[in-house]
């Protein structure tokens, strides 16, 4: 897909062209997870499966930071690339490296140093601390290489080549899974999480070097560019913010849940399965709407940049229409794959969850499209703003009726949360709409 592709042409088409790669990324993602965690239970045994889960809250904590900041950058590639400023494009490239590599290792090496007080501060009990500082040792380690795949395979998609990122991403899953097999050990298992990252940065690099030779940063491009600096910060760092945010209104949630005794903590482990593979395709639509935005907004095609959060906008409510319908009716067979037949209580949790929530998905799917046009058009904190209401208003509400409502209330207060986001979406759409109204756009009738 070349740059004229996503400046020109059928927009519906196109956002629908760069959201099926993202999404069948996505859910790759997720089932390697699942496959994970099957690999380590079936070959090391319950201690280390269970530091494995207590492992995964604070590997995911980093992880978001990291994908944040690099969404963040991929934003302001692709207005660069938009706009055909390729001499900008190389400095951000070297600038994006720069600063994440530097990011990237503050993280590893601060969190390698209080690793031991970390684990005791989240109350990991003492016969998992060994398994659970091995295992995170390597993962902090290996956060460099993490970072770095992110990035370049951020040029792919700032430049609306998702298809090729998918590819890289698919082979990284298939080499790590191989690798846990071939290894069966502890240590072993996280060495070829980062391997097969490792693998994937050096496989984007190079198609990068042979096919988009001109986007990659070359020796005059490299320099203290102060300018770019602060401003891939500024984008860079509050995205990483807004995806921090929005992983420790989880973990927050997840307190409230886990008052409800064993059948409710299993419900929502459940619940949350099926809902990771629902949010899939409201994110991915979103993203795409971002690849979008962006590129045109640096071509200042202000038009397509309207039109393309409107076609975002009939993707995702399209596709939210079945999933929601997917989720109500059949909630019951999906927990099923999850929970024994015997967790009749759970069970009976997780469908009154499943159920009430999926009423409100047109509205976690709208402001999916939403915050992929404000994060295209470079308003981050509003995209902070927006998550961060949602996450407060949950988190609390949650806390406070979850003893009366049991797990209907996280399902009622996280609809009326997406509400209370998409309005305040909404308003600043409208008032951001108003201000651009007088700026000359270039006239496509798509």
């Amino acid at each position: 897909m070349n740059q004229a592709s996503l400046l020109s042409g059928n927009i519906r088409q196109q956002i629908l062209t760069l959201a099926v790669p993202l999404l069948l990324g996505n859910i790759l993602q997720q089932l390697y997870n699942t496959a994970d965690s099957l690999i380590v239970g079936r070959f090391l045994g319950t201690n280390a499966f269970a530091s494995v889960g207590i492992s995964g809250s604070l590997m995911n904590l980093f992880i978001f930071i990291l994908d944040g900041f690099c969404a963040g950058i991929t934003v302001i590639l692709g207005q660069f690339y938009g706009s055909g400023d390729r001499k900008k494009y190389r400095e951000e490239v070297f600038t994006a490296l720069l600063l994440g590599m530097i990011i990237a290792l503050i993280i590893s090496g601060v969190c390698t140093v209080f690793l031991n007080p970390i684990l005791n501060l989240i109350h990991t009990p003492d016969e998992l601390i060994p398994y659970a500082e091995s295992y995170l040792f390597i993962i902090l380690a290996g956060l460099p290489f993490t970072c770095l795949y992110n990035l370049l395979s951020g040029i792919l998609r700032s430049i609306g080549n998702t298809r090729v990122a998918l590819s890289f991403l698919a082979a990284a899953i298939t080499v790590n899974i191989a690798l846990d097999i071939l290894c069966k050990f502890h240590a072993s298992l996280t060495a070829s999480t980062i391997l097969s990252q490792f693998f994937s940065a050096i496989c984007c690099f190079l198609y990068l070097r042979d096919t988009y030779p001109g986007l990659l940063c070359r020796r005059e491009d490299i320099g203290a560019h102060k300018d770019l600096m602060i401003h891939t910060l500024r984008y860079g760092l509050i995205s990483a913010l807004q995806a921090s945010s929005l992983y420790i209104g989880k973990i927050l949630v997840q307190g409230s849940v886990n008052t409800l005794g064993t059948p409710g903590i299993a419900a929502y482990t459940a619940a949350t399965r099926i809902e990771g593979f629902a949010n899939s395709f409201g994110d991915s639509g979103g993203n795409a709407v971002s690849v979008m935005v962006s590129q045109n907004l640096g071509a200042g095609n202000h038009d397509r940049v309207k039109k393309s959060l409107f076609w975002g906008l009939m993707l995702n409510w399209t596709v939210c229409v079945v999933i929601s319908l997917f989720m109500f009716f059949g909630s019951d067979p999906a927990l099923r794959l999850f929970l024994s037949s015997s967790d009749e209580l759970a069970l009976y949790y997780g469908n009154s969850y499943i159920r009430l929530i999926s009423v409100f998905y047109i509205f976690c799917f709208t402001g999916s499209a939403y915050m992929g046009y404000f994060k295209g058009q470079g308003y981050m904190v509003i995209a902070f703003c927006g998550t961060t209401l949602h996450i407060i208003f949950r988190a609390i509400c949650s806390a406070i009726m979850i003893g009366k409502m049991g797990l209907t209330a996280v399902a009622l207060f996280s609809g009326l949360g997406w509400i209370l986001c998409v309005t305040f979406l909404t308003v600043n759409f409208i008032r951001i709409a108003g201000q651009n109204s007088n700026i000359p756009s270039s006239h496509d009738p798509n």
